[in-house]
């Protein structure tokens, strides 16, 4: 009987050892979700068996070339009874915004309704009324994660509210040179920067509705604005001496993977709405791009020290993927 006794304790204790520990985490990536079309991609998603979903950007469209906000409400309205339900009960969300559920198209600092937008964004994503968000302009934060004794800091951008005015004209832009042109704006410069320099995470994950990365495309994008682009760059090579980082984008309709010598990228574009079929190459990409519908897939396994960031199509192929040693 004692022995019998012994033998359910020990089974209690690895139970209550298992369900208190994360061995691995595995984030669903995905952006560019019109509420109008279908969403069958969720079935192949709920496959993947994730923790959480992270949405990029354009999550709903609802902008209108006026900037009113009467398509957004409906837009919001519309998804909320798309989205599935074993994804939005029973996973972690965390999510960024883009031009399309930021108000309007390749809109900035300058678009007037951005408050009110943002309150929508903040209600429809059930962001708690204690968040730094519910207090502050913009929608950026950080959060972390404990996995297996490793810890991982996720920091969202906002690369909307802030942002300077664009060059050029729409999906022909040029370089905006200006010195006080920003993206992110001082306020979330000077955050960005304090959370990076006092992180003691093992993994940065940089969530960015825009690229990173990618510059010869005519698009919205970093390279948009060099200045801004090279001091983040500057920011991720300093932090990459100690920390394992990744960044992960939207917007492009297309999904790849690209690289420097500090960091890895994966874009994750789009959940229904495919680009046009059009080839497209950069310096930094690994591969190819896919200009079809797809996801993405962030795999973190500290057992085996590893990183795998993969994309997949509509029905679950695998497109691509890269793997990194956790620093």
């Amino acid at each position: 009987m004692k022995n019998y006794l012994c033998i359910q304790i020990i089974y209690l204790f690895i139970a209550f050892s298992i369900s208190n520990n994360v061995y691995a985490l595995k984030y669903g990536l995905g952006s560019c979700l019109d509420q109008r079309w279908e969403q069958n991609i969720w079935s192949s998603i709920e496959k993947e068996d994730i923790d959480g979903f992270i949405f990029l950007g354009d999550n709903v469209y609802g902008d209108l070339p006026s900037g009113k906000l009467t398509k957004m409400k409906q837009a919001y309205e519309t998804q909320r009874k798309k989205l599935p339900n074993w994804l939005m009960n029973d996973k972690e969300i965390l999510a960024i915004w883009d031009d399309h559920d930021f108000g309007l198209n390749d809109g900035g600092g300058n678009y007037p309704l951005k408050k009110s937008a943002e309150k929508m964004f903040l209600n429809f994503w059930n962001i708690p009324s204690e968040d730094p968000r519910r207090k502050r302009e913009g929608i950026y934060f950080n959060h972390i994660k404990e996995i297996d004794g490793i810890k991982a800091e996720i920091i969202g951008l906002d690369t909307r509210y802030f942002r300077s005015e664009l060059r050029g004209k729409s999906n022909a832009y040029k370089p905006n040179f200006d010195f006080d042109a920003t993206i992110l704006g001082k306020s979330q410069w000077n955050w960005l920067e304090g959370v990076i320099e006092n992180s003691s995470a093992d993994i940065v994950i940089i969530l960015s509705s825009i690229q990173v990365l990618a510059t010869t495309h005519p698009y919205e994008k970093w390279g948009n604005f060099p200045l801004e682009r090279d001091r983040l760059l500057k920011l991720i090579e300093k932090a990459s001496k100690k920390q394992t980082l990744v960044v992960i984008s939207g917007d492009r309709h297309r999904s790849g993977i690209y690289q420097n010598k500090d960091f890895i990228e994966i874009t994750a574009s789009s959940l229904n709405k495919a680009a046009s079929q059009n080839i497209e190459t950069d310096p930094l990409l690994v591969g190819e791009t896919y200009p079809i519908k797809n996801y993405g897939i962030l795999d973190i396994r500290p057992s085996s020290n590893e990183i795998t960031v993969s994309l997949f199509d509509q029905g679950g192929s695998r497109l691509n993927s890269k793997t990194i040693d956790i620093f």
